[in-house]
């Protein structure tokens, strides 16, 4: 893990009570209200949460269809925030997070969906109490992000069969039951033909492989917390490329058991580093950025972007992954909602 945990960490907690939170920052709630059961019911949490804290009372977005978070979240920007809140899915995320690059108003993350990819990477509470407290706690961290065309990533893009699961996903399965639901979709495609590709790392030469799926990723943990590449960081100024070439069931189970055994190498995987990575394969597959589908293509090119999004996270550090962390900022978290319903 490298030193740098809170590039930017203020207004630390003083003595062993609450942190100070004079001055409250200005806020945006951006929230998809299909993944919300009660939106006024949230809305009061967070209203509460926030007065209670000091803090102004947040502007609020409801993403659509047409916009799924990224022009509510510029207009945010615009109007001067110093945090939003995502609250939403993995999609929800993403959407804002690409409008948040290259700024430096903070991310903050109010988990609703299946995935949450980011919170499970960089150990982020995945309760309403946890995110709200992590805000007002003012800890940050300044991430690199990946840059696919006109979009960012800040966990992982892929091309092949990762996408073909999400896409073979039902969203009624994964209400019921959550993550283990992606297992359902990544077993019907187990004996798919691989996809013969080319894969340019920075200005190398073409690496041609016959892949299953080819993986470029920010951070190292795919859905259900499983950590599938050790060494990747999302401030080392580095993408991670994962090229995964099973061919057989038994491939894919020696590859699955290397993965949860946390075995340091993984049969029929082969990992790389890069700035800049180009994957070109020979027909059109599906591809995904951040557990959400963007339009098939027969190009996946992607590159990193230093230090370009700030993210609320637990302070202070002391657990190397943060999880325990985010554990006592939700328990704190549930503190300051019951502090504010009996104001």
């Amino acid at each position: 893990m490298p030193d740098l945990l809170h590039t930017g960490a203020v207004d630390a907690g003083q003595d062993k009570g609450r942190p100070a939170h004079d001055g409250g920052l200005r806020s945006a709630v951006v929230v998809n209200p299909v993944k919300v059961a009660d939106l006024d019911e949230l809305r009061r949490t967070v209203h509460d949460a926030l007065a209670a804290a000091g803090w102004p009372e947040p502007l609020w977005f409801e993403t659509t269809v047409e916009d799924p978070g990224r022009g509510q979240t510029e207009e945010a920007v615009a109007a001067g925030v110093d945090v939003v809140f995502a609250c939403g899915g993995d999609g929800t995320v993403m959407a804002c997070v690409s409008g948040l690059v290259g700024t430096d108003v903070a991310l903050a993350v109010l988990p609703q969906g299946t995935g949450n990819l980011l919170a499970a990477n960089l150990g982020l509470s995945v309760d309403l109490a946890g995110g709200l407290e992590v805000a007002v706690e003012r800890g940050r961290r300044l991430l690199d992000v990946g840059a696919v065309e006109d979009h960012y990533f800040t966990v992982m893009a892929g091309m092949g069969f990762d996408a073909q699961m999400l896409a073979d996903t039902s969203e009624t399965t994964k209400k019921r039951i959550g993550w283990p639901a992606y297992v359902v979709g990544a077993a019907r495609h187990l004996r798919d033909r691989p996809m013969r590709v080319s894969i340019r790392i920075d200005d190398q030469q073409p690496l041609r492989r016959r892949a299953r799926s080819v993986l470029v990723a920010n951070v190292g943990r795919l859905q259900g917390g499983v950590r599938l590449l050790t060494e990747a960081e999302p401030d080392d100024g580095y993408l991670d490329v994962a090229v995964l070439t099973p061919r057989t069931l038994r491939h894919w189970l020696a590859l699955g058991w290397a993965v949860v055994r946390k075995q340091d190498r993984v049969p029929r995987m082969e990992v790389f580093r890069a700035r800049r990575v180009e994957i070109t394969s020979n027909r059109a597959q599906p591809r995904e950025l951040d557990g959400d589908l963007i339009e098939p293509g027969r190009t996946l090119k992607a590159e990193i972007r230093r230090r370009a999004l700030w993210l609320c996270v637990p302070q202070p550090e002391q657990d190397p992954d943060l999880a325990e962390d985010a554990k006592a900022a939700a328990e704190r978290g549930e503190q300051l909602i019951e502090e504010a319903r009996r104001e």
